[in-house]
């Protein structure tokens, strides 16, 4: 079992030490000529499951957009912009605050040109930027050649047959540009030469794998929608939606009934629970069939889309305050009665299994009101994670938890009599259920608000307006506030109870309700709240702060930031990130605000900030061998790029590395993970290895 074990976790290690280098697209590049004077060049991309490449139109200040630079320019004039014509979607961007487009599975670019002349060349790259979930890649050229002849004005062509080129030279770099520059300016250097060079520049990729050989507890990153650990995720929550609906007044009530009937019909008890069992099974069959349906009829990509759209966002903030407002006893949400007519109709004129699997779909239908709601809100939350199975995972949870009492109760139909009864309480749940349904809708409205600039809903009134519903929910829980469904209690006499008494139960629910209303408070004054920043628009959406918990890079340069470590013998964290990188970001305004983080980073570490999507031209360009092939570094950014792949093994950003004064690894790199006490240790160990080395 070690063994395994041991085995195990190398595997582990392996595949981090793999994802932190990834190439998730790849471009072919051609040319056509689609008239006597025009050539089309056109870049088709295939993206990796998960990831997704920007398109063109994006503002500054945001990720980075696809841009063409052209270096050589003859018998040719571009016609227009470089523009997108694969399949783009439109999304908001809330770390950026601004909307964006992205293409997923395949990106096509294409740039026309009028010909001028009867011999041409052209010659460029296209830079292009990718992400998902966790990281993104730096700015990345696909550089491209062509020669050819312009055809004579009585040979048309016809598609691609008619064009004379020399063979198109294409290839992925990781590097930017953003200038045209001779290429007489270009300087031959290795890897360790020339302006890269040192001792500080050698490769420690076998080092870092090491460390994490070594670590018995790596560093985990958030799990997205297509992991094991995001579909356990959505799994669980779809547990606790079927939980939920199960104590609904619709839900609740049916069960002991159902069981009876069960067992009450059969000749015997085990035929009894073999009809209840498969009753369980049919609710199951049912929910995950919607689930598959919602999937086949959307697709995961693009119920995504449609969650991060501003429209789209709308719809479910209306949808989600309608739910809310029905919960709260505004009106009831029911299907049509003669669906449920027929359905039962049809269930008693039937037999065997058919007869009970109409009877649970008679359920799904009586229950609606109550049921309806939870599962609208949970397969708009499992469809932002983009996971083709998450819909059907977040059901079979949600069924599962729904159909278990019913098999668990005929099997012990004992305990059908310490059932606690229909009451008050399940209303309760209901109007608690009402609350967070428009709270949540909130969040789907600030989406559109950011996406039109309205400014209707900015960080503060967020917060204001969820510090007043949940105000509510401890004040309703006391028992100050009533709703149109609460029950009137008696007392012995039979006479109304205008105060009545509140339960325990309900005292903590209060409390924790009220609690959590007085936590959200500070932020109305800049504090992170970092509770509810996954769902409270961005910080810099908020008008006044008191002041922020900044961190700050003591160097901009990897060279001059090490030096100075040399000299005050302090440790240096290198922090890779780019201008266009959302989860770096994140990890600033989530982890860096933590008051024990930024002391560590501030005052034990010298810190070096490295954009790998530095647009600043070198004083010239450099060549360096890579694997085999000649890459090209035109900008600064580039040269962080170069840095990070050569030395660390590594493209990805966030990508966070401790190192000595004689740049060697002092622990296994961090990566996008917002787990703040995770991120304090990885300071922590860098600490510790330093102050035991010599």
């Amino acid at each position: 079992m070690k063994r395994i074990s041991s085995l195990l976790t190398l595997f582990i290690c392996a595949a981090v030490a793999l994802a932190q280098f990834q190439n998730p697209v790849t471009f072919n590049v051609t040319q056509k000529q689609t008239g006597d004077n025009a050539l089309e060049v056109i870049f088709q991309g295939t993206i990796d499951a998960g990831w997704h490449v920007y398109g063109t139109d994006i503002a500054d200040g945001g990720p980075t957009r696809a841009e063409l630079t052209l270096e050589t320019q003859k018998g040719l004039k571009p016609d227009g912009q470089l523009r997108a014509t694969g399949k783009v979607h439109k999304a908001m961007d809330e770390m950026f605050g601004m909307e964006v487009s992205y293409m997923e599975g395949t990106a096509s670019f294409v740039q026309r040109f009028i010909i001028t002349e009867p011999e041409y060349e052209v010659a460029g790259y296209l830079t292009y930027g990718a992400c998902n979930d966790e990281n993104c890649i730096p700015p990345t050229d696909v550089e491209f050649s062509f020669k050819g002849e312009k055809p004579l004005s009585n040979s048309p062509l016809k598609g691609e047959d008619k064009v004379t080129t020399e063979p198109v030279i294409a290839k992925d770099t990781a590097s930017i540009a953003i200038t045209p520059s001779d290429e007489d300016s270009t300087k031959e250097v290795s890897p360790l030469r020339g302006d890269l060079e040192g001792s500080l520049w050698s490769p420690v990729v076998d080092e870092l794998k090491a460390f994490e050989e070594a670590s018995s507890s790596l560093p985990t990153r958030e799990d997205g929608g297509g992991s094991a650990g995001g579909l356990w995720s959505i799994f669980l929550l779809g547990v606790l939606g079927g939980l939920i609906a199960l104590l609904t007044p619709c839900v609740w009530p049916i069960i002991p009934m159902t069981v009876s009937f069960f067992l009450k019909r059969a000749d015997d008890k085990k035929k009894g629970i073999r009809d209840a069992i498969t009753y369980g099974i049919s609710i199951v069959v049912i929910y995950v069939l919607l689930g598959l349906l919602v999937t086949l009829i959307f697709g995961a990509s693009a119920l995504n889309a449609l969650s991060t759209n501003a429209i789209f966002n709308i719809f479910f903030f209306l949808m989600l305050l309608v739910f809310g407002a029905s919960f709260l006893g505004g009106f009831e949400i029911a299907l049509p009665s003669s669906w449920t007519t027929a359905v039962d109709r049809k269930s008693t004129a039937t037999t065997g299994l058919l007869s009970i699997f109409l009877m649970a779909f008679t359920l799904s239908l009586v229950s609606f009101s109550c049921t309806g709601p939870i599962i609208g809100f949970l397969l708009v939350e499992v469809g932002t994670s983009g996971s083709l199975l998450a819909p059907t995972i977040g059901m079979l949870g949600f069924a599962l938890a729904l159909a278990l009492p019913f098999t668990f109760f005929a099997m012990f139909p004992a305990w059908l009599k310490q059932m606690p009864k229909s009451g008050n309480w399940m209303n309760c749940i209901k109007v608690c259920l009402g609350l967070l349904e428009i709270a949540f809708a909130l969040k789907f409205f600030s989406v559109a608000d950011l996406a039109y600039g309205w400014h209707l809903m900015d960080r503060e009134v967020f917060l204001s307006l969820w510090i007043v519903i949940f105000a509510i929910m401890g004040a309703y829980l006391i028992g100050w506030i009533r709703f149109p469904h609460d029950e009137d209690e008696y007392d012995e006499m039979g006479e109304v109870i205008q105060r009545p008494r509140t339960s325990v139960t309900r005292f903590f629910m209060a409390l924790a309700a009220f609690a959590f209303a007085i936590y959200m408070v500070p932020g109305l004054w800049g504090a992170p709240c970092k509770a509810v920043s996954a769902f409270a628009p961005p910080m810099q959406t908020q008008d006044f702060r008191l002041g922020d918990v900044s961190v700050e890079a003591h160097f901009n340069d990897y060279d001059e930031g090490m030096a100075y470590a040399k000299a005050h013998r302090m440790p240096v964290m290198i922090d890779f990130t780019g201008y266009g990188c959302v989860n770096c970001r994140k990890m600033e305004a989530a982890v860096w605000t933590d008051p024990q983080v930024a002391q560590l980073m501030t005052e034990k570490y010298v810190l070096i900030t490295l954009y790998v999507d530095e647009k600043t031209p070198l004083p010239e360009k450099l060549t360096v061998q890579e694997n085999g092939q000649s890459v090209t570094l035109r900008t600064v950014g580039d040269r962080w790029s170069y840095l990070q792949r050569s030395k660390f093994g590594a493209n990805a950003q966030p990508f966070y590395v401790l190192l000595d004064n004689a740049g060697h690894p002092l622990t296994a790199s961090y990566s996008y993970n917002e787990d703040v006490a995770a991120y304090v240790d990885f300071l922590q160990k860098g600490l510790k290895q330093y102050s035991q080395r010599p």
